[in-house]
């Protein structure tokens, strides 16, 4: 078996029912994966079941989990669940995020733990858990954002929330490698997905398209194989950010 054969491998997809989350399901399962896909409210239930049943269709293997993971114990029963249906899990991604774009100085306490709640603390014990629960040699990865190395305003809980990530993703790196865990995230620029409108003006979204070297928004479709390559024959990169944003901001 080489390292990129999905066939018959299990992976667990936080937030995996639409936009790059659904897309990486379809693809995962394609390819001959067992997909574990979580969701987060009943706003999501019908893109989730038009998923699951896409998969189905096509004869692949797949379940729904429905669950708010900004409590703790609802990761580790989405781990669980998944390992009881399948036996294991070799890959975990994070799709999960919120974003806000509002004034420093306008944000509430309840805003800003919410966003913190979503952004870091899902990410970080849903690392944790991963860790805890993968097979050897399993890949996990989450899902940033290029802002990270932006000098902009207005996104300060946005970024600041997603900036821990990077540090979880050096530790994850440091403390599973000896079992040949591999711990990634990936950065996009602004998606071309309802996550980004719903925050902009027609003026913002005409600016970060032409933000990027090679033009336009990122396009889900292009993200989508940098995640399925980092959790197969590109394991070998752990401990990293890479930013896939077309130009839109660079280290």
């Amino acid at each position: 078996m080489t390292r990129n054969d999905l066939n018959g491998k299990v992976v667990l997809i936080a937030g995996g029912a639409k936009n790059l989350g659904g897309l990486l399901s379809r693809n995962f399962a394609a390819k001959g994966a067992k997909v574990a896909i979580h969701y987060n409210s009943e706003s999501t239930r019908d893109e989730a079941e038009k998923t699951l049943a896409d998969i189905l269709q096509t004869g692949g293997e797949a379940f729904l989990f429905q669950a708010d993971l900004t409590h703790v114990k609802n990761i580790t029963k989405f781990f669980d669940a998944t390992i009881d249906r399948f036996g294991g899990i070799d890959i975990a991604i994070n799709t999960v995020g919120k974003v806000l774009k509002k004034p420093f100085a306008d944000t509430s306490e309840e805003e800003y733990d919410s966003m913190t709640d979503i952004n870091a603390k899902v990410a970080y014990f849903f690392i944790q858990e991963a860790g805890k629960k993968l097979n050897n040699n399993g890949k996990i990865n989450t899902i940033v954002t290029s802002l990270l190395a932006a000098f902009t305003g207005y996104y300060a809980t946005y970024a600041g929330s997603k900036a821990p990530v990077e540090h979880f993703t050096r530790a994850a790196s440091k403390e599973f490698g000896p079992r040949g865990i591999s711990v990634t995230a990936v950065a996009p620029g602004p998606m071309d997905t309802p996550f980004f409108y719903g925050q902009e003006s027609d003026e913002a979204v005409a600016y970060h398209k032409q933000a990027s070297d090679l033009g336009g928004l990122t396009d889900i479709r292009d993200i989508a194989p940098l995640v399925e390559f980092l959790v197969t024959d590109g394991w070998w990169i752990t401990g990293q950010t890479i930013f896939a944003n077309g130009g839109y901001t660079t280290r």
